[in-house]
């Protein structure tokens, strides 16, 4: 059975096509379009008109490209950016109407536990303490783990888009470090994985394998780098498209703040996020 998954984050929307077959998910096509939907909703509020012709011009192309591989059902949902926008409603009224495609917005916590989903995938010791950190434009979502099992959870209101519109609360990063503090003891011996679209291109940047973690002095070091330099200058540099220049840095900020907090020196970056983890959903669902 083939899933088409469409994630509409604050930055980018993105489509994952998977085919579940002897209960194991294969995945056969990924496509990104970097809509900036938080330009908008953390500008004034409001997605704008033409935003939202290019919003539903895109889950319609979306709907395009599952039918040609034949897909059998499609799941959308949309994060952070549709959750602070005014007239989000209308939007999923609009985009129903025109492609027929039903987009659902999810809390922040729904999307914690979906994007750790995919973690099921991952073979790794999970009797060492561990943290998951997911850095979007809008949100950044954390969760706790001891012994295989969550301890606790967040999501919080700061992201890269929120971050460069100046639209996080003057508290939040004391909230954060707060929360850090109650959940994670700092002595505590823990494992790090971030998931995102940015921590991902830190890690190619930096060159490593798949299996190899990302120094946190490496990342402080690129993020000291980018932040000194132009857009353009970036662009030149480093391998960085126009969609993604600016908000690495506000990502690194967030990445290195947090890793600091945890005291953890290291973090591993597995190629995975939301979109795989409701595909393993729907894989979970339709064995069940």
């Amino acid at each position: 059975m083939r899933f088409g998954v469409i994630d509409v984050g604050t930055n980018a929307a993105r489509l994952l096509i998977g085919e579940i077959h002897n209960q194991s998910t294969h995945k056969i096509y990924y496509t990104r379009i970097p809509l900036r939907l938080g330009d908008d909703v953390y500008s004034n509020g409001l997605i704008s008109d033409q935003k939202t012709s290019d919003f539903i011009d895109t889950i319609h192309a979306f709907k395009l490209i599952c039918r040609s591989f034949h897909v059998d059902k499609i799941k959308a949902v949309a994060t952070s950016a549709m959750r602070d926008a005014k007239n989000a409603a209308e939007i999923v009224r609009q985009i129903h109407e025109k492609t027929s495609i039903h987009l659902e917005v999810i809390s922040g916590a729904e999307e914690a536990n979906l994007i750790l989903e995919a973690f099921e995938t991952l073979e790794f010791d999970r009797s060492i303490p561990f943290v998951v950190i997911d850095v979007g434009g809008g949100s950044t979502e954390i969760s706790v783990f001891e012994n295989g099992k969550r301890t606790a959870s967040r999501s919080f209101e700061l992201g890269t888009l929120r971050l460069l519109n100046h639209k996080e609360s003057d508290e939040i990063w004391k909230d954060l470090a707060y929360w850090i503090e109650e959940n994670i003891p700092s002595q505590q011996e823990i494992k790090a994985f971030g998931t995102g679209g940015n921590i991902g291109k830190a890690h190619k940047i930096l060159d490593l394998k798949s299996a190899e973690p990302a120094p946190l002095i490496s990342l402080q070091l690129i993020h000291e780098k980018l932040k000194i330099l132009s857009l353009e200058e970036r662009m030149k540099q480093f391998p960085l498209k126009s969609d993604r220049v600016d908000v690495i840095v506000p990502a690194l900020e967030i990445y290195v703040f947090i890793m600091k907090l945890i005291n953890c020196t290291e973090i591993f970056v597995p190629k995975i996020g939301l979109a795989d983890g409701i595909i393993h959903s729907l894989e979970t669902n339709l064995s069940n």
